[in-house]
Protein backbone atom coordinates (compact mmCIF):
# COMPACT_ATOMS: atom_id res chain seq x y z
CA UNK A 1 0.00 0.00 0.00
CA UNK A 2 1.46 3.41 -0.77
CA UNK A 3 2.81 5.96 1.55
CA UNK A 4 -0.63 8.09 2.73
CA UNK A 5 -2.86 5.64 1.02
CA UNK A 6 -5.49 4.58 4.20
CA UNK A 7 -7.17 0.86 3.93
CA UNK A 8 -10.91 1.53 4.90
CA UNK A 9 -11.22 -1.90 6.57
CA UNK A 10 -8.46 -1.39 9.34
CA UNK A 11 -9.21 -0.01 12.34
CA UNK A 12 -7.81 0.11 15.95
CA UNK A 13 -9.79 -1.09 19.46
CA UNK A 14 -8.73 0.65 22.88
CA UNK A 15 -10.50 -0.43 25.78
CA UNK A 16 -9.38 -0.17 29.12
CA UNK A 17 -12.08 -2.18 31.38
CA UNK A 18 -13.39 -2.14 35.06
CA UNK A 19 -10.71 -4.20 35.65
CA UNK A 20 -8.43 -1.50 35.84
CA UNK A 21 -5.37 -3.47 34.76
CA UNK A 22 -4.57 -2.11 31.58
CA UNK A 23 -5.02 -1.34 27.59
CA UNK A 24 -6.17 -3.64 25.57
CA UNK A 25 -5.35 -2.73 21.78
CA UNK A 26 -6.49 -4.45 18.66
CA UNK A 27 -5.56 -3.87 15.53
CA UNK A 28 -8.28 -5.54 13.37
CA UNK A 29 -9.26 -5.44 9.42
CA UNK A 30 -12.60 -5.96 8.29
CA UNK A 31 -14.15 -8.06 5.76
CA UNK A 32 -17.27 -10.56 5.05
CA UNK A 33 -16.42 -13.07 7.34
CA UNK A 34 -15.50 -12.51 11.05
CA UNK A 35 -12.90 -9.45 11.74
CA UNK A 36 -9.74 -10.05 11.16
CA UNK A 37 -7.68 -9.87 14.55
CA UNK A 38 -4.15 -9.06 12.65
CA UNK A 39 -2.10 -7.80 16.05
CA UNK A 40 -3.27 -6.99 19.94
CA UNK A 41 -1.36 -6.28 22.95
CA UNK A 42 -1.87 -5.33 26.76
CA UNK A 43 0.01 -2.16 28.04
CA UNK A 44 -0.69 -2.33 31.69
CA UNK A 45 -1.73 1.09 33.79
CA UNK A 46 1.09 2.17 35.97
CA UNK A 47 0.75 1.50 39.57
CA UNK A 48 0.20 5.60 40.39
CA UNK A 49 -2.24 5.98 37.74
CA UNK A 50 -4.25 2.86 38.60
CA UNK A 51 -3.99 3.35 42.34
CA UNK A 52 -5.45 7.31 41.41
CA UNK A 53 -8.33 5.67 38.95
CA UNK A 54 -9.37 3.67 41.92
CA UNK A 55 -9.50 6.39 44.36
CA UNK A 56 -11.87 8.19 41.71
CA UNK A 57 -14.05 5.58 41.28
CA UNK A 58 -14.48 4.47 44.46
CA UNK A 59 -14.64 8.33 46.25
CA UNK A 60 -11.67 8.61 48.14
CA UNK A 61 -9.44 11.03 46.59
CA UNK A 62 -9.17 14.60 48.45
CA UNK A 63 -8.94 16.37 44.74
CA UNK A 64 -11.38 14.69 42.87
CA UNK A 65 -11.16 17.35 39.41
CA UNK A 66 -7.79 18.03 39.84
CA UNK A 67 -7.67 14.07 39.79
CA UNK A 68 -9.67 13.47 37.27
CA UNK A 69 -8.03 16.12 34.83
CA UNK A 70 -3.93 14.30 35.22
CA UNK A 71 -5.65 11.05 34.99
CA UNK A 72 -7.53 12.08 31.41
CA UNK A 73 -4.45 13.32 30.71
CA UNK A 74 -1.86 10.53 31.48
CA UNK A 75 -4.79 8.15 29.95
CA UNK A 76 -4.47 9.89 26.52
CA UNK A 77 -0.46 9.31 26.76
CA UNK A 78 -1.01 5.53 27.39
CA UNK A 79 -3.89 4.99 24.93
CA UNK A 80 -1.43 6.78 21.91
CA UNK A 81 1.85 4.94 23.13
CA UNK A 82 -0.12 1.66 22.77
CA UNK A 83 -1.28 2.35 19.55
CA UNK A 84 2.03 3.06 18.17
CA UNK A 85 3.58 0.08 19.60
CA UNK A 86 0.95 -1.29 18.48
CA UNK A 87 1.42 -0.76 15.37
CA UNK A 88 5.03 -0.48 14.97
CA UNK A 89 4.55 -4.63 16.69
CA UNK A 90 2.46 -5.06 13.42
CA UNK A 91 4.48 -3.35 10.93
CA UNK A 92 2.12 -1.13 9.86
CA UNK A 93 2.00 2.74 9.62
CA UNK A 94 -0.63 4.79 10.76
CA UNK A 95 -1.66 6.42 8.10
CA UNK A 96 -3.07 2.93 6.85
CA UNK A 97 -5.50 2.85 9.76
CA UNK A 98 -8.84 4.00 9.23
CA UNK A 99 -10.00 5.33 12.95
CA UNK A 100 -8.95 3.99 16.90
CA UNK A 101 -12.21 3.38 18.47
CA UNK A 102 -11.44 4.38 22.34
CA UNK A 103 -13.89 3.37 24.85
CA UNK A 104 -11.99 5.14 27.29
CA UNK A 105 -11.86 4.63 31.61
CA UNK A 106 -15.38 4.92 32.82
CA UNK A 107 -14.89 6.27 36.55
CA UNK A 108 -19.23 6.63 37.13
CA UNK A 109 -21.57 4.83 35.06
CA UNK A 110 -24.95 5.61 36.96
CA UNK A 111 -27.24 6.11 34.17
CA UNK A 112 -28.64 8.71 33.30
CA UNK A 113 -24.99 9.83 33.83
CA UNK A 114 -21.95 7.76 32.76
CA UNK A 115 -18.15 9.71 32.71
CA UNK A 116 -14.88 7.91 30.39
CA UNK A 117 -11.60 9.82 30.91
CA UNK A 118 -9.56 9.58 27.83
CA UNK A 119 -9.27 12.77 26.13
CA UNK A 120 -9.75 11.65 22.42
CA UNK A 121 -8.28 14.87 20.93
CA UNK A 122 -4.87 14.52 22.35
CA UNK A 123 -4.79 10.50 21.22
CA UNK A 124 -5.88 11.63 17.77
CA UNK A 125 -3.19 14.50 17.58
CA UNK A 126 -0.47 11.77 19.50
CA UNK A 127 -1.35 9.34 16.85
CA UNK A 128 -2.38 11.11 13.39
CA UNK A 129 -5.28 8.63 13.21
CA UNK A 130 -9.27 9.65 13.68
CA UNK A 131 -10.34 8.77 16.49
CA UNK A 132 -13.99 7.86 17.67
CA UNK A 133 -14.73 8.11 21.19
CA UNK A 134 -17.86 8.73 23.76
CA UNK A 135 -19.58 6.14 22.90
CA UNK A 136 -22.08 6.04 25.31
CA UNK A 137 -23.97 9.27 25.66
CA UNK A 138 -25.61 8.69 22.21
CA UNK A 139 -27.77 6.21 23.81
CA UNK A 140 -28.47 7.80 27.21
CA UNK A 141 -29.34 11.12 24.72
CA UNK A 142 -32.29 8.45 23.45
CA UNK A 143 -32.92 7.44 26.83
CA UNK A 144 -31.27 4.31 27.13
CA UNK A 145 -28.51 3.09 29.75
CA UNK A 146 -25.56 4.01 27.52
CA UNK A 147 -24.67 0.15 28.30
CA UNK A 148 -23.41 -2.87 27.40
CA UNK A 149 -22.56 -1.60 24.13
CA UNK A 150 -21.23 -4.90 22.68
CA UNK A 151 -24.35 -6.74 22.26
CA UNK A 152 -24.75 -5.25 18.74
CA UNK A 153 -21.10 -6.74 18.49
CA UNK A 154 -22.27 -10.01 19.63
CA UNK A 155 -24.86 -10.43 17.76
CA UNK A 156 -23.02 -9.00 13.94
CA UNK A 157 -19.86 -12.06 15.04
CA UNK A 158 -21.41 -14.56 17.08
CA UNK A 159 -24.74 -14.83 16.28
CA UNK A 160 -25.66 -18.73 15.38
CA UNK A 161 -28.80 -21.51 14.97
CA UNK A 162 -27.66 -22.31 19.13
CA UNK A 163 -29.34 -20.05 21.87
CA UNK A 164 -26.30 -18.79 23.39
CA UNK A 165 -24.58 -16.49 25.90
CA UNK A 166 -21.86 -14.44 25.32
CA UNK A 167 -20.61 -13.36 28.93
CA UNK A 168 -17.60 -11.16 29.56
CA UNK A 169 -15.86 -11.11 32.62
CA UNK A 170 -14.37 -8.03 33.24
CA UNK A 171 -14.37 -5.73 36.39
CA UNK A 172 -18.74 -5.90 35.77
CA UNK A 173 -19.99 -9.03 34.49
CA UNK A 174 -22.66 -8.77 31.78
CA UNK A 175 -23.73 -11.35 29.05
CA UNK A 176 -25.28 -10.69 25.39
CA UNK A 177 -28.05 -13.27 25.10
CA UNK A 178 -28.60 -14.57 21.57
CA UNK A 179 -32.01 -16.93 20.24
CA UNK A 180 -31.27 -19.12 17.84
CA UNK A 181 -34.64 -18.11 16.01
CA UNK A 182 -32.35 -14.81 15.61
CA UNK A 183 -34.84 -12.89 17.90
CA UNK A 184 -34.59 -9.83 19.91
CA UNK A 185 -31.32 -9.38 21.28
CA UNK A 186 -31.42 -9.04 24.88
CA UNK A 187 -28.20 -8.07 27.68
CA UNK A 188 -27.29 -6.51 30.45
CA UNK A 189 -24.85 -5.97 33.27
CA UNK A 190 -25.15 -8.92 36.05
CA UNK A 191 -23.20 -7.08 39.28
CA UNK A 192 -19.54 -8.10 40.27
CA UNK A 193 -16.89 -9.29 37.74
CA UNK A 194 -13.40 -9.74 39.17
CA UNK A 195 -13.97 -6.04 40.38
CA UNK A 196 -14.47 -6.86 44.42
CA UNK A 197 -12.44 -10.14 44.09
CA UNK A 198 -9.18 -8.19 42.87
CA UNK A 199 -10.28 -5.51 45.26
CA UNK A 200 -10.63 -7.84 48.65
CA UNK A 201 -7.44 -9.67 47.52
CA UNK A 202 -5.55 -6.61 47.19
CA UNK A 203 -6.81 -4.76 50.13
CA UNK A 204 -5.76 -7.96 52.24
CA UNK A 205 -2.67 -9.49 50.26
CA UNK A 206 -1.60 -6.37 48.73
CA UNK A 207 -2.15 -8.81 45.09
CA UNK A 208 -4.12 -7.34 42.58
CA UNK A 209 -5.77 -10.73 41.54
CA UNK A 210 -6.54 -13.84 43.39
CA UNK A 211 -5.02 -16.05 40.36
CA UNK A 212 -6.53 -18.87 38.76
CA UNK A 213 -8.99 -18.16 42.08
CA UNK A 214 -6.63 -20.44 44.22
CA UNK A 215 -7.31 -18.31 47.61
CA UNK A 216 -10.85 -18.18 46.76
CA UNK A 217 -10.74 -21.99 46.79
CA UNK A 218 -8.93 -22.37 49.58
CA UNK A 219 -12.10 -20.85 51.73
CA UNK A 220 -15.42 -21.65 52.09
CA UNK A 221 -18.48 -19.95 51.18
CA UNK A 222 -20.63 -17.68 54.24
CA UNK A 223 -24.11 -18.37 53.62
CA UNK A 224 -25.27 -15.81 55.54
CA UNK A 225 -22.72 -13.14 53.60
CA UNK A 226 -23.84 -14.49 50.50
CA UNK A 227 -27.34 -14.03 50.83
CA UNK A 228 -26.82 -10.55 52.33
CA UNK A 229 -24.44 -9.90 48.77
CA UNK A 230 -27.51 -11.35 46.65
CA UNK A 231 -30.50 -9.09 48.10
CA UNK A 232 -28.63 -6.20 46.40
CA UNK A 233 -30.94 -3.47 44.90
CA UNK A 234 -29.39 -3.54 41.37
CA UNK A 235 -28.53 -7.61 41.19
CA UNK A 236 -32.61 -8.11 42.26
CA UNK A 237 -33.46 -5.59 39.87
CA UNK A 238 -35.08 -6.37 35.91
CA UNK A 239 -33.39 -5.55 32.92
CA UNK A 240 -32.44 -3.01 31.21
CA UNK A 241 -29.92 -2.16 33.59
CA UNK A 242 -26.01 -1.23 33.97
CA UNK A 243 -23.59 -0.80 36.40
CA UNK A 244 -19.83 0.16 37.09
CA UNK A 245 -17.31 -0.46 39.41
CA UNK A 246 -18.45 1.92 41.44
CA UNK A 247 -21.61 0.67 42.90
CA UNK A 248 -19.77 -2.21 44.09
CA UNK A 249 -16.80 -0.88 46.11
CA UNK A 250 -14.90 -2.42 49.15
CA UNK A 251 -16.86 0.13 51.28
CA UNK A 252 -20.17 -1.11 49.76
CA UNK A 253 -18.45 -4.80 51.15
CA UNK A 254 -17.60 -3.32 54.47
CA UNK A 255 -21.24 -2.13 54.93
CA UNK A 256 -22.05 -5.70 54.24
CA UNK A 257 -20.11 -7.48 56.68
CA UNK A 258 -20.63 -5.30 59.31
CA UNK A 259 -24.33 -6.74 58.78
CA UNK A 260 -23.10 -9.84 59.96
CA UNK A 261 -23.20 -10.85 63.94
CA UNK A 262 -19.73 -13.00 63.14
CA UNK A 263 -17.54 -11.55 60.41
CA UNK A 264 -15.75 -14.77 58.23
CA UNK A 265 -12.40 -14.72 57.43
CA UNK A 266 -10.71 -13.13 54.96
CA UNK A 267 -10.19 -16.25 52.34
CA UNK A 268 -13.69 -17.40 53.01
CA UNK A 269 -14.86 -14.12 52.18
CA UNK A 270 -12.81 -14.33 49.15
CA UNK A 271 -14.72 -17.70 47.96
CA UNK A 272 -17.95 -16.10 49.17
CA UNK A 273 -16.84 -13.24 46.74
CA UNK A 274 -16.63 -15.67 44.36
CA UNK A 275 -19.44 -17.41 45.09
CA UNK A 276 -21.76 -14.23 44.48
CA UNK A 277 -19.87 -13.61 41.17
CA UNK A 278 -20.80 -16.62 39.53
CA UNK A 279 -24.60 -16.96 41.29
CA UNK A 280 -25.17 -13.23 40.03
CA UNK A 281 -24.52 -14.54 36.58
CA UNK A 282 -25.90 -18.11 36.86
CA UNK A 283 -29.31 -16.68 38.13
CA UNK A 284 -30.02 -14.14 35.53
CA UNK A 285 -28.66 -17.07 32.88
CA UNK A 286 -31.71 -18.91 34.30
CA UNK A 287 -33.85 -16.61 34.31
CA UNK A 288 -33.39 -14.87 30.66
CA UNK A 289 -32.14 -17.33 28.87
CA UNK A 290 -33.42 -20.59 30.09
CA UNK A 291 -33.10 -22.16 26.79
CA UNK A 292 -29.38 -21.47 25.90
CA UNK A 293 -26.81 -24.54 26.10
CA UNK A 294 -23.52 -23.05 25.40
CA UNK A 295 -22.16 -19.90 27.26
CA UNK A 296 -19.13 -18.37 25.41
CA UNK A 297 -17.13 -16.78 28.07
CA UNK A 298 -14.53 -13.76 27.51
CA UNK A 299 -12.46 -10.96 29.59
CA UNK A 300 -10.23 -11.77 32.46
CA UNK A 301 -13.11 -14.09 34.13
CA UNK A 302 -11.98 -16.84 32.03
CA UNK A 303 -8.53 -16.86 33.33
CA UNK A 304 -10.33 -17.80 36.52
CA UNK A 305 -10.57 -21.66 36.85
CA UNK A 306 -12.19 -21.32 40.07
CA UNK A 307 -14.51 -19.58 39.10
CA UNK A 308 -14.74 -21.00 35.77
CA UNK A 309 -15.40 -24.32 37.36
CA UNK A 310 -18.39 -22.71 39.23
CA UNK A 311 -19.84 -21.52 36.55
CA UNK A 312 -20.12 -24.89 34.90
CA UNK A 313 -21.30 -26.15 37.71
CA UNK A 314 -24.51 -23.93 38.51
CA UNK A 315 -25.11 -24.77 34.50
CA UNK A 316 -24.72 -28.29 34.59
CA UNK A 317 -26.80 -28.76 31.63
CA UNK A 318 -24.82 -25.60 29.46
CA UNK A 319 -21.82 -25.89 28.28
CA UNK A 320 -19.35 -23.06 29.26
CA UNK A 321 -16.26 -22.18 27.54
CA UNK A 322 -13.78 -19.60 26.20
CA UNK A 323 -14.64 -17.66 23.05
CA UNK A 324 -11.47 -18.81 21.83
CA UNK A 325 -13.58 -21.60 20.85
CA UNK A 326 -15.66 -19.46 18.53
CA UNK A 327 -12.98 -18.55 17.24
CA UNK A 328 -12.40 -14.59 19.20
CA UNK A 329 -9.71 -14.20 21.48
CA UNK A 330 -11.22 -14.08 24.70
CA UNK A 331 -8.88 -11.36 26.20
CA UNK A 332 -9.32 -9.01 23.00
CA UNK A 333 -12.86 -9.06 22.46
CA UNK A 334 -14.03 -6.24 23.87
CA UNK A 335 -11.16 -3.86 21.90
CA UNK A 336 -12.32 -5.94 18.80
CA UNK A 337 -15.84 -4.49 19.83
CA UNK A 338 -14.58 -1.00 19.95
CA UNK A 339 -12.58 -1.09 16.68
CA UNK A 340 -16.29 -2.42 14.79
CA UNK A 341 -18.05 0.26 17.06
CA UNK A 342 -15.84 2.68 15.38
CA UNK A 343 -16.40 1.50 12.01
CA UNK A 344 -19.81 1.61 12.96
CA UNK A 345 -19.78 5.36 13.54
CA UNK A 346 -17.44 6.22 10.53
CA UNK A 347 -20.03 4.35 8.30
CA UNK A 348 -23.28 5.93 9.84
CA UNK A 349 -24.59 2.66 10.94
CA UNK A 350 -26.29 2.50 14.45
CA UNK A 351 -24.01 1.34 17.60
CA UNK A 352 -26.60 0.50 20.16
CA UNK A 353 -29.38 -1.99 20.29
CA UNK A 354 -32.67 -0.91 22.24
CA UNK A 355 -33.47 -4.19 23.41
CA UNK A 356 -30.68 -4.11 25.57
CA UNK A 357 -29.95 -0.56 26.77
CA UNK A 358 -33.95 0.72 26.75
CA UNK A 359 -33.69 3.20 24.41
CA UNK A 360 -36.06 4.73 22.48
CA UNK A 361 -34.09 4.03 18.59
CA UNK A 362 -31.24 2.79 17.64
CA UNK A 363 -29.13 5.69 17.25
CA UNK A 364 -24.94 5.95 15.99
CA UNK A 365 -23.07 6.36 18.59
CA UNK A 366 -19.88 8.23 19.33
CA UNK A 367 -18.17 11.47 18.22
CA UNK A 368 -15.40 11.80 15.87
CA UNK A 369 -11.88 13.84 16.74
CA UNK A 370 -9.72 14.22 13.00
CA UNK A 371 -6.09 13.10 13.43
CA UNK A 372 -5.21 13.70 9.78
CA UNK A 373 -4.93 17.30 8.54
Amino acid sequence: MPTGTTDPDLYIGLMSGTSLDGVDAALVRFGDDHPQLLAARLTPLPEALRDTLTCLVEERTSQPLQDLARSEHELAQLYARATLELLISAGVRPDAVRAIGCHGQTVRHQPPCTLQLGNPALLAHRTGIDTVADFRRADLAAGGQGAPLAPAFHQSVLGDDRDRVVLNIGGIANLTILASDHSEVRGFDTGPGNGLMDSWSLHCRGESCDQDGAWAASGRVDALLLAQLMSSPFIQASPPKSTGRDEFTLAWLEQQLAGLERRPEDHDIQSTLCEFTACSITDAIRVHAPAAREVLVCGGGVHNSELMRRLQSQLPQTCVASTASAGIDPDYMEAICFAWLARQRILGLPGNLPSVTGASKAVVLGGVWLGRG
